[in-house]
């Protein structure tokens, strides 16, 4: 099938569009934007600057992507926007690219639902399978692992690390990492457990749950401190990968993690 594109779309000289991409009324795309197969572009959509999307892309009304970074260290440079596959962009989101502060990139997984007024700033890295609710809102240079979700109104501060299958509650402002697995939140956040219900629902089994529930008990209710907490942990045999990676994902955090 053939490129649709309503007659009041501006497509500058050099963007490429694949096969079967629509593009509604009075959309922008810049000359070095690159859109996949199948996507579709609603009305008053600005796609700019050095932006690649995937296949099956779906980006509603008055939602901005690739423009310049909110960062007084971007000097024009020709930083980027990638975004992988079959994702959903709601009304009246930012995605902004990167900055030579970082590795000149913002990266965007695949079969993402990013709801209303959403903000991802400048160098953020996303995985895959996420859901942010309306109103979540990421700082520069957040990391955020597969099946996490944010409810509507958190924001994360800079730097933060969100882990996998984490869920962050409504209005959770989070300035240190969020291991993976974790339920969190409040202003600021606090854990609240394992997101048991999540996992569930991706079909954790019973023992990989009991384990990381087992970990999850060390560090937060065993009233030891992090380097302690870490210690009787390093001397567990642990029988899932999950449970390991959520302690190495603790060992490694720069900012500390939340507690």
């Amino acid at each position: 099938m053939g490129v649709e594109i309503h007659p009041t779309a501006v497509i500058e000289a050099g963007a490429e569009l694949g096969v079967d991409v629509t593009i509604g009324a009075y959309s922008v795309i810049g000359s070095h934007v690159k859109i996949g197969d199948g996507s579709k572009l609603g009305s008053h959509v600005v796609v700019d600057g050095h932006t690649e999307l995937g296949a099956n892309n779906q980006v509603f009304s008055f939602t901005a992507i690739g423009g310049e970074p909110q960062s007084v260290s971007y000097k024009g440079e020709p930083t980027r926007v990638q975004i992988g596959d079959n994702n959903v962009f709601r009304e009246n989101i930012t995605v902004n690219r990167g900055t030579m502060d970082d590795e000149g990139i913002t990266i965007i997984g695949n079969n993402n639902l990013f709801m209303a007024y959403v903000h991802i700033a400048h160098d953020c890295r996303l995985g895959s399978d996420l859901l942010f609710s309306n109103n979540a809102s990421l700082a520069g240079h957040v990391r955020v692992g597969d099946y996490v979700v944010l409810a509507g109104y958190t924001l994360v501060h800079q730097f933060v690390r969100i882990g996998e299958h984490s869920f962050c509650g409504v209005n959770t402002y989070c300035t240190l990492d969020v291991p993976p697995y974790m339920l969190v939140a409040g202003n600021k956040a606090i854990t609240h457990g394992i997101n048991i219900r999540g996992l569930r629902r991706r079909g954790f089994d019973k023992d990989t749950i009991l384990e990381l529930k087992r970990a999850y008990k060390t560090v937060y209710r065993s009233g030891h401190t992090m380097a302690h907490a870490l210690e009787e942990l390093a001397t567990h045999q642990w029988e899932s990968s999950q449970a390991q990676g959520m302690i190495d994902f603790i060992k490694a955090s720069k900012r500390g993690v939340i507690r």
